[in-house]
């Protein structure tokens, strides 16, 4: 076979042009996308009150000062747990409703579907629905092409500068930052970042829409491995709509209830055929179901043709009886099981949460040399105290030993046992702990104390375990 007749690996991106439905679906997507995009947008300009030495910005990713502020909760870079406690919960969260109900976060939750929706939104304001959309694809490039293609591409700018906007006010002080963008004194990488999140998401979401989730997105791949036979998803029950053709008055031929009306293709913003069965592209959003739903009560047929619905009723069904009770495919071991460490890793979470308290300290033994003998036979330990204070004012902490005898401590650059931390501050403190000459812990290889802190303005305590080395005889 010569070059000009080898077959091509790769074919043309066909555009789809979903046409406008309505169902409750349809309802459904169109109140998440709302609430989603608010919650998105709004979200920085929220104030939260912490006091004079803390930000007020609920949620705040503050990077320069390693903090992650949440309304009530911070979270410090030691602290980083958490967010892998919730990232593992996300995960967990994500394999228990694929497994349920099959790409449901992709088909109404997804970013990559949200602004699809808004771009497709705006697409059909400007150009009109499915058909006028297809002829406007086919038509010549005249003026009026262009000024409905400018416009959109325009309002579609809008929306990308939004979203970017929206993502940098997350990582500082939204109005501040806002003020310096429209003034032009923002830091270069504040207007860079802008400019990546627009360009991803008008490209993202306004061109490349579902070769995204077909091609891009790793999950259509993954959730096989989370889908079984009771996995409720989108699917067309073949027994009841074949043979489908046209339906015509007095026509007594065995036709099933599809019409072949194409609606639910229409509709598809993947642009695929679900009557051919499961596909890698769907992302079960539940528009084809509106669509064929509605075509079903105009030409008397019953709903659900396209419905939800588990591949192990399909042997029910075939044999005309009822299918499982949802409550069923829903709760089986496998969900159960993802249901249960979901939960095992929030309550963990939840507790660490509450039971943290608002002083922390790391204790690291200097180990070069172990130990010092001075002139008066006094074996000296060295440690590097790191400690942190989280409240929202200054306040003084005092060091103690509790757990073995005969052992002082001295604090390096200080008078006394006691230090001062600034509010939401750490200080490194190098401390001193001391064995008199002949004392257990002097002549012990290894003497295990704890060292407590104590804060002096609401007297609460913390302590870490260490070791004290002596001079052993």
């Amino acid at each position: 076979m010569s070059d000009s007749e080898s077959p091509k690996l790769y074919a043309a991106r066909e555009p789809v042009f979903p046409r406008k439905v309505k169902g409750k679906f349809r309802t459904f997507k169109w109140w998440l996308m709302g609430i989603m995009l608010t919650v998105y947008y709004t979200i920085p300009w929220i104030r939260w009150d912490r006091g004079p030495a803390l930000p007020d910005q609920a949620v705040l990713a503050d990077l320069a000062n390693r903090r992650f502020y949440f309304f009530t909760i911070e979270i410090w870079p030691h602290e980083f747990y958490f967010i892998a406690g919730l990232l593992i919960m996300a995960g967990l969260g994500l394999f228990l409703f694929t497994s349920a109900l099959g790409r449901v976060w992709c088909g109404y939750a997804c970013p990559q579907t949200i602004w699809t929706d808004l771009f497709i939104l705006t697409e059909r304001w400007i150009e009109g629905d499915r058909n006028a959309r297809v002829r406007l694809w086919k038509s010549k490039w005249d003026a009026r092409k262009w000024r409905l293609r400018i416009t959109k591409w325009f309002i579609w700018l809008i929306i990308g500068v939004a979203t970017g906007g929206a993502w940098v006010f997350y990582f500082t002080d939204a109005p501040t930052l806002f003020y310096n963008l429209v003034t032009l004194q923002a830091h270069p990488i504040a207007y860079i970042t802008i400019a990546i999140m627009t360009a991803t998401t008008v490209g993202f979401g306004g061109f490349a829409r579902e070769q995204i989730c077909t091609y891009m997105c790793p999950w259509p791949r993954i959730q096989a491995a989370m889908i079984d036979e009771d996995t409720l998803t989108i699917a067309y029950r073949e027994w009841r709509g074949e043979p489908r053709g046209k339906h015509h008055k007095g026509d007594d031929s065995e036709l099933g209830d599809c019409i072949n009306c194409m609606a639910c293709v229409n509709v598809c913003p993947a642009g695929i055929d679900i009557r051919d069965g499961q596909n890698l592209a769907c992302i079960t959003c539940g528009l084809c179901i509106d669509a064929c739903d509605d075509m079903m009560e105009k030409i008397g047929k019953p709903r659900g043709l396209i419905d939800y619905l588990a591949f192990s009723d399909e042997t029910l069904e075939r044999a005309g009886k009822p299918p499982k009770p949802i409550i069923k495919h829903i709760l089986r071991p496998r969900t159960i099981l993802y249901t249960t460490l979901w939960s095992l890793v929030g309550v963990g979470l939840l507790v660490a949460l509450l039971t943290r308290g608002s002083i922390d300290l790391t204790i690291a033994p200097v180990r070069n040399p172990t130990f010092v003998t001075l002139s008066d036979g006094t074996i000296r330990n060295t440690y590097d105290v790191r400690l942190r204070n989280k409240n929202g004012d200054n306040h003084d902490f005092q060091f103690t030993i509790q757990g073995a005898d005969g052992l002082t401590l001295a604090l390096e650059g200080q008078d006394s046992t006691t230090v001062k931390v600034n509010a939401n501050e750490t200080l490194l403190q190098r401390v001193y702990v001391l064995a008199a000459k002949g004392t257990a812990a002097a002549t012990s290889d290894r003497t295990e104390f704890d060292m407590w802190i104590k804060d002096l303005s609401n007297d609460e305590t913390n302590h870490g375990n260490t070791v004290f080395n002596g001079r052993a005889k």
